[in-house]
């Protein structure tokens, strides 16, 4: 490359666009499908499969246990992974401003690799577009997936009925608390790192142990909160968790409680929330525990048939708070 940062003409379909892709991206990326260079990928699934699609924009790009690039996999497998499938193939769309940083652009990419590789998804297609210097703050990535649905899987709202136990994988809010401290120019322990994982594997474990698994989601925008009323509305239960058995890291309230913040809105990048039938849960809990990434699950509540749609807490002196979804987006740019 004769230049260190993206220019117009790498977006314009030419000559630099080639070496753009040559150069930086493909060495970075290289698999055999993506290698055919064609407009589009040939697959051939072997089963069912879903699909989505998501865009990334978060501030800062890199922060303390992640980066756009691992946020832009792991967000596209966890969607899929949250209605049963395990992601095979995914698209990288990248919208680049004239200016980046060629070096700053191998390191994101590195990082999609990286996450890629963790969660056994191949990069098989994908688009690249240059805009005009301040457009685009840098670089804005687009994934879509396609993945199998595992076998055994029947993961829907309208599988969820009053008197269903609700399971968390860990702890709530670690990534958003972690981005706001890099924002906020707050020093927090080494400890506390954005939570962002491909959760695919854990998915799996969880449905090999039990068939009770009702319906699953990852709490990021709007957190627990949003997740949780999400569920409720939908499936037209009540919901009723416990803040005694709200898994939340001691620093993390710290930052909520300093900045005016409930943690229950805080996004999350690498936790699961499950309904689950009664009869299931410690099957369920076992296999999760057993996993790395859920290690800390626990039990935080059950659904009711009372006051369908709403979500309440149960406080630590006894009383009962609803819990509303977030208004809107509290903490922006944050995935």
């Amino acid at each position: 490359m004769d230049n260190n940062t993206i220019q117009l003409a790498h977006g314009a379909g030419g000559s630099r666009g080639a070496e753009l892709m040559r150069e930086v991206i493909l060495p970075v990326l290289d698999n055999p499908v993506l290698r055919q260079m064609h407009d589009g990928a040939v697959l051939s699934p072997r089963r069912p499969v879903a699909f989505t699609t998501d865009s990334y924009v978060v501030e800062p790009r890199f922060f303390p246990g992640g980066s756009i690039g691992r946020l832009a996999v792991c967000g596209t497998v966890n969607d899929l992974a949250m209605t049963g499938a395990t992601a095979r193939y995914l698209s990288l769309a990248l919208i680049l401003e004239e200016g980046f940083s060629i070096a700053e652009l191998r390191r994101v990419l590195k990082d999609v690799r990286e996450a890629a590789e963790e969660a056994g998804v191949e990069i098989v297609t994908g688009d690249t577009k240059v805009v005009g210097r301040g457009a685009a703050d840098g670089i804005y990535i687009n994934t879509a997936g396609i993945g199998e649905i595992i076998e055994g899987a029947a993961i829907s709202p309208v599988n969820i009925r009053p008197g269903m136990d609700i399971l968390v994988s860990g702890f709530l809010g670690d990534h958003a608390a972690t981005l706001l401290a890099a924002r906020h120019g707050m020093e927090l322990p080494e400890t506390i790192r954005s939570d962002a994982a491909p959760l695919a594997g854990l998915v799996r474990e969880m449905i090999a142990a039990a068939p009770g698994i009702a319906c699953l989601r990852d709490p990021t925008r709007g957190g627990a909160a949003a997740t949780l009323n999400e569920l409720a509305g939908q499936a037209r239960v009540g919901i009723l968790i416990d803040e005694e058995f709200l898994p939340v890291r001691p620093e993390v309230a710290g930052v909520c409680d300093l900045l005016g913040l409930d943690p229950l809105t805080l996004a999350n990048e690498g936790k699961l929330i499950a309904v689950v039938d009664p009869a299931a849960t410690e099957s369920v809990l076992s296999a999760m525990r057993a996993n790395p990434l859920g290690k800390e699950a626990c039990c935080i509540g059950r659904t009711t048939a009372g006051e369908p749609g709403e979500v309440t807490l149960r406080t630590a002196f006894g009383g009962i708070r609803i819990v509303e979804m977030p208004p809107g987006e509290l903490v922006p740019r944050i995935c």
